[in-house]
């Protein structure tokens, strides 16, 4: 049975203080219907982090996957950009 292609988001990660867990800020520029301007919308989604690899301000792929807690639907594919160290 296909099942076909998981939704994908790439986000920056703003919070890793859970275990196995990360909060990635998913940003996306919408254009308002009637006026024309960009607005930027914000979605934050919890997604599952299996060796605490992700540090706060890396750049990660997420892609769906089962529920695996009441709110964590997705899960880190890949890291893309590290964060630079302050």
């Amino acid at each position: 049975m296909e099942r076909g292609q998981p939704k994908s988001r790439v986000g920056v990660v703003t919070s890793n203080k859970m275990q196995k867990t990360v909060v990635v800020e998913v940003l996306r520029r919408v254009r308002h219907a009637k006026y024309g301007k960009f607005l930027t919308r914000r979605m934050k989604y919890k997604a599952h982090d299996e060796n605490n690899a992700c540090n706060v301000g890396d750049t990660v792929r997420i892609v769906e996957t089962r529920p695996m807690s009441k709110e964590k639907r997705w899960r880190v594919a890949e890291t893309l950009e590290k964060a630079r160290e302050a």
